[in-house]
């Protein structure tokens, strides 16, 4: 008889544990967005997630919060709700309460308060310069977060492909540093969650998209990070990823919809045919294999099409911007997404705020098919991606290349410069185009320059006097090379000496540098240091003039004053011909000052210009 009893009791519980867990059971495992604010002009779709939510009604207590519209997906697990937000809602704790059958469940959701101004932030523009950083590579800040529980990867210094160790506490402790080279921005490769088990230093493919990886940090530390950065005078630039998230990201296990990403009856590749997207001649598949393709076997390609998504993208970078208090972003692998749905998110972050600046990877050395992307392109078919600026690859191709050869030929030296620059004409404004020599994807400048220092010091007095944004990779202005050319992306993204505890060589130190190093470093600081207060290089228009003996000279000018550039890149010292630029010059007085020197410069006097070289010259009025 005990037996029996026994047995019957473990039954009974037997029992209440599987309906615990059977298809009637709820369980809200996340929110997104985490959070939201009053007085925003981007609508808000809360997705929820977690057992069982299908055919949930929800409902709000308080005033100033409702629900509009609630969806199910094909997934039983997501609710997808769409929400009002009264213009007087006050920020506040707000409780929102699921109900299915009999069953109840309530999250709390929080509207917090608007900084002011928040909606007409000014983001990064011509007058600034961006620092390019890899948060692995730069600065170890907090050994204890090198490896965390809950991620996959362990880090390995000696792996060119792993994990170093670097982190947001590293980045906040070498801020002054940042400063000190003149840059006025920084850039940040991905901070986000990701979470593959190898190469994932490089935060390409995000496994959360609203949480930082904790072996950067955390969310609140990275909002530390931007409020130093302010203060210090930096804008900060966070890199976002729409056409791709990581195999490793939560959904991927239980995604929302079948098609929230390009899925194939075998893995496809992206054809990588960026033409595709404003040739009239394409086939649909080529364009549909480019768009939907995979970027890479552990990078699935989202869906822009599906609504849900594209809303949840929008409001995604727009909650970013306004929890951090960014000042722009740069998107990666542009071309790939879709590019109707693109230009709808670019348009809605845009409405939000106003004046911010988003730049997008646009990779491809056609200067033709750059400016297609560029707002206010008159596009023959009509299409418009509403994004205000684009990084220039057709530029980035030969800055260095200019440098290699003594320009003897008709398609060389420094000839390559001007004729990048001749094709202006194609773009709607070029001061708006993001300019660089060198980034976290492309050659060192040093290992292209055959690190030659007199080389390095040319390219950074291109990058601050031509037209456009300014973005250099960081250690390029100390002459860092790849450790390993034959290891591609791995030996170029060599970390930043003195950046980790223990490290023999600290190069943030100028004391610890070669004299070499010291003498680039001073070129770039005192270069872009100068180039902040110079608005005829911000605004000004540009006048160049052909090549001779592979020296370039152009003016940067306006209505106010004139910056004369010579770059002599022969092996040969060269003579100003006052004459040859008196077009420009006889508007201005004839005094100007040497900005790397000091010294006076006097229009009509004899001026040389020492091989591997540069003369820049201010003029007034």
């Amino acid at each position: 008889m005990q037996q029996k009893y026994t047995m019957k009791t473990l039954l009974f519980l037997f029992v209440l544990v599987f309906l615990s867990f059977s298809a009637g059971a709820q369980k809200i495992v996340r929110v997104e967005p985490l959070s939201w604010w009053v007085r925003m002009h981007t609508p808000l779709t809360l997705m929820f997630y977690g057992e069982n939510l299908r055919d949930c009604s929800v409902e709000v207590d308080q005033q100033g919060m409702s629900v509009r519209k609630v969806r199910n997906a094909e997934s039983p697990n997501y609710l997808f709700v769409d929400m009002d937000i009264a213009p007087d809602a006050r920020a506040g704790e707000y409780t929102l309460l699921l109900r299915k059958g009999k069953k109840k469940l309530t999250y709390t959701y929080k509207l917090e308060g608007r900084r002011e101004k928040s909606a007409g932030r000014e983001g990064f523009s011509s007058a600034d310069m961006i620092y390019l950083l890899m948060p692995d590579r730069f600065a170890n800040g907090d050994p204890k977060n090198d490896a965390t529980y809950d991620t996959a990867e362990k880090p390995d210094r000696n792996d060119y492909f792993g994990r170093h160790g670097g982190d947001l506490q590293g980045m906040i402790d070498r801020i002054d540093y940042i400063a000190s080279v003149g840059a006025t921005a920084v850039w940040s490769t991905p901070l986000l969650f990701d979470n593959e088990p190898k190469s994932s230093y490089h935060g390409y493919a995000c496994a959360d998209y609203y949480r930082i990886d904790p072996r950067f940090g955390d969310n609140a530390l990275y909002r530390t990070f931007v409020t130093a950065c302010h203060r210090r005078g930096l804008k900060v630039i966070m890199d976002v990823v729409t056409n791709h998230c990581g195999a490793a990201h939560w959904w991927m296990r239980d995604l929302p919809y079948q098609n929230w990403v390009h899925q194939f009856d075998r893995y496809t590749s992206s054809n990588h045919l960026s033409s595709v997207n404003m040739d009239p001649n394409a086939s649909t598949r080529d364009r549909m294999v480019h768009e939907s393709g995979w970027f890479d076997t552990s990078m699935p390609d989202m869906n822009l099409n599906h609504p849900d998504l594209l809303q949840y993208f929008k409001q995604w970078a727009v909650w970013w911007m306004e929890y951090a208090d960014l000042d722009g972003l740069r998107v990666d692998t542009y071309f790939y997404n879709e590019k109707e749905p693109m230009a709808e998110w670019c348009k809605a972050v845009r409405a939000e705020y106003p004046a911010v600046n988003i730049v997008r990877e646009c990779w491809t050395t056609s200067p033709a098919q750059l400016a297609y992307w560029e707002a206010g392109t008159k596009n023959k078919d009509g299409f418009c991606s509403h994004l205000p600026s684009v990084m220039d690859f057709p530029l980035q191709s030969v800055v260095c290349k200019a440098l290699t050869d003594d320009g003897t030929s008709s398609d060389s030296g420094m000839k390559l410069i001007y004729r990048s620059l001749s094709h202006d004409f194609l773009f709607d404004d070029p001061r708006r185009l993001l300019i660089m020599a060198a980034n976290h994807d492309t050659e060192r400048v040093a290992d292209e320059v055959g690190k030659n220092p007199e080389k390095a010091k040319l390219v950074a007095t291109l990058l601050a006097t031509l037209r456009g944004v300014p973005q250099i990779f960081s250690g390029d202005e100390l002459m860092f090379a790849s450790k390993d050319l034959t290891q591609g992306h791995g030996g170029l993204r060599v970390d930043f000496p003195g950046g980790w505890p223990g490290d023999t060589l600290n190069l943030f130190d100028a004391s610890q540098r070669s004299t070499v190093q010291q003498d680039v470093f001073d070129h770039y600081s005192r270069l872009f240091n100068w180039r902040k207060t110079e608005s005829v290089i911000h605004h000004g228009r540009t006048m160049h003039f052909a090549v001779e003996d592979n020296m370039y000279a152009y003016f940067r000018y306006d209505d106010n004053g004139a910056v004369f550039v010579c770059v002599n890149a022969a092996s040969q010292p060269c003579t100003i011909n006052w004459e040859r630029y008196d077009e420009v010059l006889r508007n201005y007085k004839p005094e100007g000052k040497d900005v790397l020197s000091g010294r006076s410069v006097t229009v009509g006097h004899p001026l040389y210009i020492a091989p591997l070289s540069s003369l820049i010259v201010k003029f007034e009025r």
